[in-house]
């Protein structure tokens, strides 16, 4: 009683800072932080956008497959997440009980993966395995350019950044200038200025004067030095140029990064991209990718991805390997007598195939199956198809079975 009688004696304000303190106290010690996946519900979750500053939530349905499956990936990555430097904090919110509570943030579908960053919510459309929601999510929270002051913070920088996305530093570059451009690729790409160094970093990222930019491909061990000019649309030519490697191995995840750049592609088919001829053919593309930046080159093994294959006209039958120019949609070209690359000098005929295709020596065909966007819309829509298709199928059963007795049973048969 006499507590009470104190603390109606305070003044306002200070009872409003203590009620403030008091309630930050206890959302720290509600939400664990180590590395657990947490559940909230309306009664908590505006409670821990306020106490989290990085929220990874997924809005799940119980009865959801693509749920169920997802939560060991979730599992899994909350415990890294959590470890960052900047702390990312994994909960799960069941959007089918809490309706209101989903219906705030549009969720209208499940699972719904949204990151909220002080509380401002972004949602998540990327990969969903646990490595490479660690990656992305590390990536959102990450500044747009890192600021380094010494070979150390360097060294450092090019560690924790990995290998899954390419990186630009700038030897000597004007901060302001690279911030426009790490904010813009943030989702691709590391940026960092290095504005004190020593000339071991210019012997380690081989270069011999500054301003200088260099761009790291650890993950294909790739590496190039743009020494400017750092106006006008040179440099981000530069940059958007070296997002993707010089060769590039097509796949279902590359393909969503060539949607990115209006750049055609030399495609080489093979009939297996992991065997030693097909290794030391990347490498020759490599050097052609190197003189030849108004082009991307990729390459695909038959062995790897027939049906992707298939759409070039491509069979088991056919004389391997072959390069074609694709324009990342509904067309390729062929070039007239030097499509296939026979054993030899393959440098040469690569060459020439070049030389004919800026001559215009090509016929243009048609891919035979969907389009660069329907092939990806595809990928994604598959499992939807076949579950239509069974449930059309199953629909047929029905009614045919129902129309083998009474009207009443048909009617009722209906109405379920």
């Amino acid at each position: 009683m006499a507590t009470t009688r104190a603390l109606l004696l305070l003044p306002p304000l200070l009872l409003l800072l203590l009620s403030a303190c008091a309630a930050t106290s206890s959302a720290s010690e509600e939400f664990p932080r180590d590395g657990r996946v947490i559940e909230l519900d309306e009664s908590n979750f505006e409670a821990a956008l306020g106490a989290i500053d990085y929220l990874f939530v997924d809005f799940y349905a119980p009865w959801c497959g693509h749920c169920k499956r997802l939560a060991p990936e979730l599992d899994e990555a909350a415990p890294v997440l959590a470890g960052l430097s900047e702390p990312i904090l994994v909960a799960k919110v069941n959007a089918d009980k809490y309706r209101k509570l989903g219906s705030k943030y549009g969720v209208d579908g499940f699972p719904t993966l949204m990151l909220f960053i002080h509380g401002v919510p972004l949602e998540y459309t990327g990969s969903r395995k646990a490595d490479s929601l660690v990656r992305n999510l590390n990536k959102f929270v990450a500044p747009d350019v890192s600021i380094l002051e010494s070979d150390s913070a360097i060294k450092s920088f090019v560690e924790n950044a990995g290998t899954s996305f390419p990186m630009f530093i700038g030897f000597g570059v004007n901060e302001l200038i690279i911030a426009d451009y790490g904010g813009k690729y943030k989702k691709r790409a590391w940026f960092a200025v290095a504005k004190d160094f020593s000339e071991d970093m210019m012997v380690t990222y081989d270069f011999d004067k500054i301003p200088a930019l260099v761009s790291l491909h650890p993950k294909y061990k790739e590496q190039s030095v743009f020494y400017g000019p750092f106006e006008g649309s040179f440099l981000e030519d530069y940059i958007r140029q070296s997002l993707l490697p010089l060769t590039v191995p097509i796949n279902t995840e590359t393909l969503k990064m060539l949607d990115d750049d209006d750049r055609k592609v030399v495609l080489a088919i093979l009939e297996d991209d992991s065997d030693e001829s097909s290794s030391q053919l990347v490498k020759v593309l490599r050097s052609a990718a190197n003189a030849n930046r108004d082009l991307v080159f990729g390459y695909v093994g038959v062995k790897q991805w027939d049906e992707f294959v298939e759409t070039f006209d491509i069979s088991k039958s056919s004389q391997l390997p072959k390069l074609i120019v694709w324009d990342r949609n509904e067309e390729y070209e062929v070039v007239e007598g030097s499509e296939r690359l026979e054993e030899g000098d393959q440098a040469s005929q690569i060459s020439q195939f070049l030389e004919g295709y800026r001559a215009g020596r090509t016929t243009k065909k048609k891919v035979s199956g969907p389009s660069f966007m329907g092939f990806l819309n595809s990928l994604v829509s598959m499992n939807s198809l076949y579950i239509l298709i069974f449930v059309i199928a199953l629909l047929g059963v029905m009614m045919y079975f129902a129309g083998q007795d009474d009207t009443p049973r048909v009617r009722r048969a209906h109405e379920e």
